[in-house]
């Protein structure tokens, strides 16, 4: 039985997306950088430990046949992890640095069983429009820049922001479809 250790709705969607059958687990897992962690070793270490935390979170009955999906995306400028904008001037403050730039979203996924485990990851380019400070301010007015690493949505009005991506839309997202879709066949777990 697979399980999502995530409340992400985008994550639900795009494992629906690719067909797979999953029960949701509510985990609660740090999300905090060490001091001198590589960006693409924090996000591949947050990934492992919300699957290993969803794993620990299953009574051990069920932990036997279970197959845990944790992942993390964060954006990345100038070697700097951007996490989730706390209040509305961090999401304008995020979108400025943005702006006009091309920064890297680092998307991990990590699957964990009870005899082993496995994860990918997934780099993308995305290059933002130069925005004027009008355009951020109604961007983030409209309330999309909460609970997004960089302060803004692919798959929402922030679409708008973006000029140019170079890899994995889903990445971006949240979920890389690819890499997931690989994982799952892997591990044996059915999708599509």
């Amino acid at each position: 039985m697979l399980h999502l250790a995530s409340q992400s709705p985008r994550r639900r969607e795009l494992l629906e997306q690719i067909g797979a059958e999953f029960s949701v687990l509510e985990i609660n897992v740090p999300e905090r950088r060490e001091v001198d962690e590589a960006p693409q070793a924090y996000v591949e270490r947050v990934a492992r430990d919300k699957a290993r935390a969803g794993l620990a979170s299953l009574a051990a009955p069920e932990r036997a046949g279970a197959v845990v999906l944790g992942a993390d995306t964060e954006v990345v400028l100038d070697g700097e992890v951007f996490g989730k904008p706390r209040d509305a001037s961090d999401a304008v403050a995020m979108l400025r640095r943005l702006s006009g730039r091309t920064h890297q979203v680092i998307s991990a996924v990590w699957l964990v069983a009870a005899d082993r485990e496995q994860g990918d990851v997934c780099l993308s380019q995305v290059r933002f429009a130069v925005l004027d400070e009008a355009t951020m301010a109604a961007y983030v007015a409209t309330g999309e820049s909460f609970g997004k690493a960089g302060g803004y949505a692919i798959q929402g009005r922030g679409a708008a922001l973006i000029a140019h991506l170079d890899g994995s839309y889903s990445g971006v997202m949240g979920l890389p479809l690819f890499e997931t879709a690989r994982l799952l066949h892997g591990f044996g777990t059915a999708a599509g």
